[in-house]
């Protein structure tokens, strides 16, 4: 009777209920393995281990007193310059310094034969003393025909009254009046010949002060206090007037050095120039100790319009001789000063597609990435313009493994150096 029901059930509606049945069993089992599929990912999700903090340098960002200066290439220059030559041809007889010493002013330093001058001077001078002699007998030929004619002139006149009075005869009269005219003649050649060896003596004075100078040339002194270059001519040449340099002698304390900047900076470098003295320093490459310090001495009234620059000279005491003729030296120009300026180590700066960036520490210990613009840089630091606050801390060493967000492990020798910094 039980299975009497089973036996009435169509062929039809069996096979529905089976592929119900068929497909109830499908989606348990397909459940079932997302269950698994998901229960193994999280599992395998939450094994997987913490990316470790990146390690870096750090650095504070302060708020301190910044110069404002232009860094360029200078060269140095003597602060003058004098090249040596004879005046007087000769033989070079002795040298009285070593190449490379430092002379003084009116020092010795070559002296050419002097005998040839001093004998052309001794001739001078026995010219001057024959037309002194010549002039002193004019003038006592001078003084004896004045009297000759003084005398002659009294007898023409008194035999002129006694031939108008008939007491004597014409041709008498005509012979007194006569030498009297001879002798007053005569004066005035004697006056000549008494200006005539004035004017040699006059001459031979002139050529007696001409040799001395000539002979003053034998001796040749430094004209200015200097150090000696190269010597060019040495001891037993002979030389010709003004023909051969002998040495060269630059003065090197003070000095000048000479460099160019960009014509933007003329009117500031100018604007500074009218309130006062400009301060100028000069290092040589590679070694800061040998630092000079100078001023503002000249700027030139050209811009050169090939290259749009400049040139400028500061002049520097140079008393310890650092700076040399002709050196590269490295040349900072400070114009004035910004009391508040934001600076942070040059190293901390990156620059990406958009510009420069930094990565700045927050509290949490992770790393942000924060555009900024940079200004004048100075002893390895950089003025920070905008993006930047005093007292945060940007990362100067390990850059390049960071991104937004990534955790930061600080290696500092000593970590509160760096937080204590915020203290300007």
């Amino acid at each position: 009777m039980s299975s009497q029901p089973f036996r009435d059930v169509k062929p039809h509606v069996v096979s529905s209920m089976k592929g119900y049945l068929y497909t109830l069993l499908i989606g348990v089992f397909g459940l079932m393995l997302l269950v698994i599929f998901s229960s193994a990912c999280s599992s395998e999700k939450s094994a997987k281990p913490v990316s470790p903090p990146i390690p870096v340098i750090v650095a504070t960002s302060i708020q301190k007193t910044v110069p404002v200066q232009l860094r360029v290439i200078g060269n140095v220059q003597a602060f003058s310059s004098v090249t040596v030559k004879s005046r007087v041809p000769g033989q070079i007889m002795q040298v009285y310094f070593k190449e490379g010493d430092d002379v003084k002013k009116g020092a010795l330093l070559f002296m050419i034969d002097p005998r040839p001058y001093e004998a052309m001077l001794k001739q001078a001078e026995a010219n001057l003393e024959r037309d002194m002699a010549l002039v002193k007998q004019a003038e006592a030929n001078l003084e004896r025909d004045i009297a000759q004619e003084k005398n002659a002139q009294v007898e023409a006149e008194r035999y002129q009254l006694l031939f108008e009075r008939g007491v004597v005869a014409r041709q008498q009269y005509d012979k007194f009046r006569t030498d009297w005219e001879a002798l007053v003649a005569t004066v005035r050649a004697v006056r000549a010949a008494k200006a005539n060896a004035e004017a040699a003596v006059v001459a031979d004075r002139a050529a007696v002060e001409n040799a001395k100078l000539q002979l003053s040339y034998c001796s040749i002194h430094s004209p200015m206090e200097g150090r000696t270059g190269s010597l060019i001519v040495q001891a037993g040449n002979i030389i010709k007037e003004n023909d051969a340099s002998l040495v060269v002698i630059n003065q090197v304390a003070p000095i000048y050095v000479t460099f160019s900047v960009p014509e933007q900076n003329l009117g500031e470098i100018r604007k500074y120039l009218a309130v006062g003295k400009l301060k100028v320093q000069a290092i040589v490459p590679n070694d800061e100790v040998r630092l000079e310090e100078g001023f503002i001495s000249f700027v030139d009234n050209t811009v050169d319009s090939s290259t749009g620059m400049i040139k400028l000279k500061g002049t520097f005491a140079n008393k310890q001789k650092h700076l040399w003729p002709g050196q590269f030296v490295n040349v900072v120009l400070t114009l004035t000063e910004n009391p508040n300026a934001i600076v942070i180590p040059s190293q901390a700066i990156q620059v990406g597609q958009t510009g420069q960036y930094i990565f700045v520490v927050k509290s949490d210990q992770t790393v942000e990435s924060r555009s900024i613009v940079s200004g004048l840089t100075f002893n390895n630091e950089t003025v920070i313009q905008k993006g930047l606050h005093s007292g945060e801390i940007v990362v100067v060493d390990g850059q390049l493994r960071l991104y937004p967000g990534a955790r930061v492990e600080i290696k500092t020798s000593d970590r509160s150096k760096a937080i204590n910094k915020k203290t300007p």
